[in-house]
Parts: structure tokens; sequence; C-alpha cells
């Protein structure tokens, strides 16, 4: 279809209009020769894949899932749907290790990717939260010189305010000390299961634009990693974004004109993410645990088997924040400020 037919059907939306140019340019530009892109199976994903394949004149484009070993069933039968709507192959990518090695070799995720890398660091340098957990920074450089960007997080050295400061979470520092974590922490599932896989996968296949389903609108770590749709030399590659700009009222309307259809994870589950199931980085990750229990009871026991050390010191956290929160009023007043 040309470009002319493309933005013929598209909605009077400037955003829409214009970001579909660029993905036209972008995808039919002789310099690339291999594209990729990644698909996650959710909504996203799902909008961005629809606007690539009526842009992708040659079909040159080979759409990749990264499977991590803890995926909903539903999402599985999504990329089946997506194969037969789209007459496409969504090529498979084991994990070059699966989450629940990782989780065993590594440690369970809690709270956040930035948080259990922290808590990691020191867990590895075996600090003592209960004995050293009030000590200066610089008493605690002298005691563990090899943690000392783990240790400014801890002990709030990263400069006033800053999100880098453990007080991002409140009452953390004061949990942690009460309750040393008697379990491994990392966040090194994400990057076994999901970024040395695909970046493997995209290494074999010489790819040289790679295409991701982020946008800036969605928040969280993961979209404000990029400032723009666009990253050059990105490992021998070029990335692109081609929703990056799109507000969630910009995809809706997408979704309407195009009938673009979801996985049940959302239609049928009612839930508000996709991805690792189970994820403790979730903010509602309770809720999520009783949809998993009620579809898909299979894998209920086994995030449990994986994630149970950090579900229930997740939740003791949340029990002390509540405590906290009625003994000082609040956390700003307990800092004083």
């Amino acid at each position: 279809m040309s470009l002319e037919n493309i933005i013929k059907e598209l909605p009077k939306n400037s955003t829409i209009i214009n970001n579909t140019i660029k993905a036209y340019y972008k995808i039919n530009n002789d310099i690339y020769k291999k594209a990729s892109c990644s698909i996650s199976g959710g909504a996203d994903s799902d909008v961005m894949l629809d606007i690539l394949n009526r842009c992708d004149e040659t079909k040159k484009i080979i759409y990749v899932w990264c499977d991590t070993g803890l995926e909903y069933q539903a999402t599985k039968d999504h990329l089946k749907y997506l194969e037969d709507k789209y007459n496409i192959e969504i090529i498979k990518v084991k994990a070059s290790k699966p989450i629940p090695i990782c989780c065993r070799e590594y440690g369970q995720p809690f709270i956040s990717k930035r948080v259990s890398d922290y808590i990691s660091r020191l867990q590895k340098h075996n600090f003592d939260f209960v004995h050293d957990g009030n000590k200066s920074y610089d008493e605690l450089c002298k005691k563990y010189p090899n943690a000392k960007g783990a240790l400014k997080w801890f002990c709030n050295s990263w400069g006033e305010n800053s999100s880098f400061n453990i007080t991002r979470n409140k009452w953390l520092k004061e949990f942690m000390i009460s309750n040393p974590p008697k379990f491994k922490i990392s966040n090194k599932c994400c990057t076994y299961a999901k970024k040395n896989a695909l970046e493997g996968f995209l290494k074999q296949y010489e790819t040289d634009l790679h295409m991701i389903g982020v946008r800036k609108a969605e928040g969280g770590l993961r979209a404000t990693t990029y400032k723009t749709c666009f990253d050059e030399n990105v490992n021998g590659r070029d990335d692109y974004r081609p929703i990056f700009y799109y507000k969630d009222e910009d995809r809706c309307e997408y979704e309407e004109k195009f009938q673009v259809v979801h996985s049940k994870c959302y239609t049928e589950y009612g839930l508000k993410r996709t991805g690792c199931a189970g994820c403790p980085f979730g903010r509602e990750f309770e809720q999520e645990l009783e949809i998993i229990k009620k579809y898909e009871p299979k894998l209920f026991k086994a995030v449990n088997n994986i994630f149970g050390d950090s579900y229930k010191y997740t939740r003791e956290y949340k029990k002390f924040c509540e405590k906290m929160d009625e003994k000082y009023g609040s956390y700003s007043a307990y800092l004083g400020k």
C-alpha cells in the first residue's frame, strides 16, 4: 500500500499521521537491510505491529518474542492469533537463563530493578543491615570499600531529593534495618530472561534496525530510559520506537479505527500489564496473583514457588509502612521535611 493510501485510512490525528509517515520512511529506507521488531503480546506492541504491517512494503521486518519461561498461556495464544491475522511468523527466542533458574542462582526481584540491584550489591559484600544500617556513609565505605554505589543509595548520599536515594521508597531503610532480608535479592532475571536473549538473537541475525513498542506516556524506568523515538548505533544497529509519542488517547483512537484486538490478558483476565507473570516489580502484584489463580492455576503455583520469598517480604514491608505512618503521621514528618 502506498503512503498516500495509508494516510487516507488513518484517523485525523496529527500524532498518528506524523508518526506513521515517519515509520513508513524509516522502514522502507534502503539503508536498512535487516529490520526486526520485538513483539510482547501487550497492548502497545499490538498497535505497533498493526502500524508496521501497513508500512512495510517489502515485508522486510522479522518479528521476535522472548520466552522468559514464565509467560501467560493467553499471551502465547495471542501471538498465534497475530501470526494468523498478519500472515507473519513471530520467532520465539528462549531465555539465556529462564526466570526460575535466575531466581535460584542470583535472587528474587523486590520492589524495582534499581532497588533490587542495590540490595544485591550490598548482599554480595555481606552488608550487616542490623548493626551497620545507621552508620554514616564514610564509616560504611571504610568497612565496605567495594560497595560505594550501593552504600550511597542506602545512606541517601546522592543529593537531596534524588530519585537514586533509598528515601525514594518510604520506610525501606528503616524496614531493612529492622527486618534484614533472609533471601537473595536481584534484578538479574530481567537481564538473562529478556535482554541477553534478545541481544544474542539480534547479533546473530545482524539486524541493522530494531523496533520496540515503548511509549513515553507509559512512564516507568523503561520509558524514561529513552529521550526520543530513535537511537543510532546501539550495539551496531539503530533502535526505533514507532509509537513513542503516542498518548493513551492516541492509542485508543488508533485501536478503535482499525479494530485492534488485544490479548485475553486484557479483555478477559482484566490485567493492566502483560509480560512476566506475577512479577514482584508490579505494584499491584496481589491483584495479579488473584487473576492468575482464577484463570491460570498452574501458573499461579509456579509463580509462588519462584517468587514466594519476595511476595512475603513485600507484604511485611507494606505492613511496616502502615505502622510507621500511623506512628509518625507521614514519612516526610519523620525525615523532618
